[in-house]
């Protein structure tokens, strides 16, 4: 799976793999026991999200084509929705927690580029 650097004024923050095909999509995040500090999915296109049979919360972030954040949804438990994608093209899902730890908020502009 493709892999690509998240980053917010020129810091990098995440490494996220890229779901951005019918199965990877599907797939996404269940079956994992969670998501290790630094890491995420990038899920593209996507406008909202499900963890139906995840057994870990997640934080959403919603993007725009310029990756423009256009909501964010914390601490998304299992067996929910999230559909707080107006406006957006791709979806972050990342560990709970990572969102207000890296102080993300909408407006804010993220930086997503092939991982080097």
């Amino acid at each position: 799976m493709k892999k690509v650097a998240v980053h917010l004024n020129g810091r990098r923050l995440w490494v996220a793999e890229v779901a951005d095909n019918p199965w990877t999509r599907f797939w996404g995040l269940i079956g994992r026991k969670g998501l290790p500090p630094g890491h995420g999915m990038l899920i593209v296109p996507c406008r909202s999200v499900h963890t139906w049979f995840m057994r870990f919360p997640i934080d959403v972030v919603y993007l725009a084509k310029d990756g423009t954040v256009t909501a964010v949804h914390p601490n998304l438990r299992p067996f929910r929705f999230s559909f707080r994608g107006r406006g957006a093209r791709m979806v972050l899902e990342l560990p709970a927690g990572a969102v207000e730890l890296a102080g993300i908020k909408p407006g804010q502009r993220l930086v997503i580029k092939p991982l080097e």
